[in-house]
């Protein structure tokens, strides 16, 4: 009896070993798949967020005045505009990520010139926001000098944001289709293209911030250039088959799909902060766009576990990276020890939005690899308007906190809006997303399109 005890007690030791060994294998292949996107994608990011990244600090060395005018203009109306652009191309990662699960690669081109006719009207809507940055930021209460600089400077930049408009929906047309490799070197490409524009422009020329804003300018172009010979070159003899008139058709739903991915984004996220979390929200939303396309619920499920856990664990090194350097990186924009003094102070609650951040981006992933963009940015406008906003305004004006206090409101607001996300995932049924996905595909790419592509 005893023996026949041990026995049963080593076999099924023996399966739990076989068991968390193919639990591991699982994780080992899905993680493989991950970051074979998510790498390059970081890279992509932290270039493209670098361009501006590079322009503040070329503007610092102007003065003071002009980084403020610079810093206003790229947080404040750029990086508005930057989210829009961004969230309404994230519309188009759903349809293309689950169109390349389905295997219907056709529809691809389509959808991407749609997205260019939508993004490139919203940018003729929002080129007022730049034209009248001045006054815009003098309603806000902002110093009068800076604002007329910025002003100026906005205009200048007026180029970039018809370069998003093209940029960011060429981005998801790629990343559906895996092909971020390409993007990475692109964008790294440009960054140094960037700087070197900036060093003759600014320093060697005295151009001043002109030079800065007409580098900015070339860079972004030289990038939408690179991306677009890329796409027609017969790279992709599937999913790019020319221009179409198809492309004016059925754009009422894709607008109302592009509007509300661009209030999910734009309320949902510190831009400027979430350079390397933005590789981890475009392979969660292709992972599972394309599982879900795939009629594969578990493997979409499983992926989002994945991901959530490798950008989590990258997040909390970037806190403690913040937190132990939180005396020295304001030196990168600034000599004034004054400003480096009261920006210090806000290294604790900039570590806690980046280990956030770390998080919130791979739950935006899902939403719009799912579609769930509408549903997402409802929850949005309650925190961010509903309880965040107010908050601010309680602790940064009522309560005398400043600037620690609007920023830990908008802390506050941006974690319940991860709850709320984490609750939705909690409650997803995953067999119901993947035949949504089949019956989004089937509508969005229907026979008689099929049959009419040019």
């Amino acid at each position: 009896m005893e023996q026949k005890t041990l026995e049963l007690e080593r076999q099924e030791s023996d399966g739990g070993l076989q068991e968390n060994k193919k639990i591991g294998n699982k994780w080992g292949v899905e993680a493989k798949k991950v970051w074979h996107i998510a790498g390059p994608a970081i890279l992509n990011a932290v270039s493209l967020f670098s361009l501006e990244f590079v322009t503040a600090a070329f503007a610092g060395r102007l003065g003071d005045l002009e980084l403020a005018a610079v810093s206003e203009v790229h947080n404040v109306i750029a990086g508005f505009v930057y989210g829009v652009m961004l969230g309404m191309a994230s519309a188009l990662a759903t349809l293309c990520g689950q169109a390349v699960g389905a295997g219907q690669f056709n529809m691809l081109g389509v959808y991407l010139q749609r997205s260019w006719l939508i993004t490139g009207f919203t940018s003729l809507l929002l080129t007022p926001v730049f034209v009248f940055t001045s006054p815009i930021l003098k309603l806000l209460r902002q110093d009068k000098d800076i604002s007329n600089l910025a002003g100026k400077y906005a205009i200048w930049i007026i180029p970039q944001m018809f370069a998003y408009a093209l940029n960011f929906p060429m981005q998801k047309f790629l990343q559906s289709q895996s092909k971020v490799w390409f993007m990475a070197i692109i964008s790294m490409g440009g960054l140094a293209i960037h700087v070197l524009l900036n060093w003759i422009l600014v320093l060697k020329a005295g151009h001043g911030l002109f030079g800065a804003a007409i580098a900015g300018n070339i860079s972004w172009w030289l990038l939408n250039i690179a991306q677009f010979v890329y796409i027609i070159s017969g790279y992709f003899p599937e999913a790019w088959t020319g221009f179409s008139c198809l492309a004016f058709k059925s754009l009422t739903n894709f607008v109302k799909l592009s509007l509300a991915s661009a209030i999910m984004v734009c309320l949902g996220l510190q831009l400027w902060t979430l350079t390397v979390a933005f590789g981890f929200t475009s392979s969660t939303s292709v992972r599972v766009s394309n599982e879900l396309g795939a009629g594969n619920p578990k493997a979409a499920k499983f992926s989002v576990s994945v991901n959530v856990l490798t950008s989590a664990v990258i997040g909390l090194v970037f806190s403690a990276t913040i937190l132990a350097t939180r005396k020295e990186f304001p030196r990168l924009f600034t000599n004034e020890q004054h400003v480096i003094k009261e920006t210090s102070k806000l290294g604790y609650i900039l570590a806690a939005i980046i280990f956030l951040n770390g998080i919130q981006p791979v739950l935006l992933g899902v939403a719009v690899g799912a579609g769930w963009q509408l549903q997402v940015a409802l929850i949005s406008i309650g925190c961010y308007y509903g309880f965040g906003l107010p908050l601010a305004a309680l602790l940064g004006y009522k309560f005398k906190f400043g600037v620690e206090g609007i920023l830990s409101a908008m802390l506050a607001g941006s974690l319940l809006q991860t709850l709320f996300q984490f609750l939705i995932i909690a409650r997803t049924s995953w067999h119901k997303q993947a035949l949504q996905a089949e019956e989004r595909v089937r509508t969005w790419g229907g026979e008689p399109e099929n049959q009419t592509t040019s």
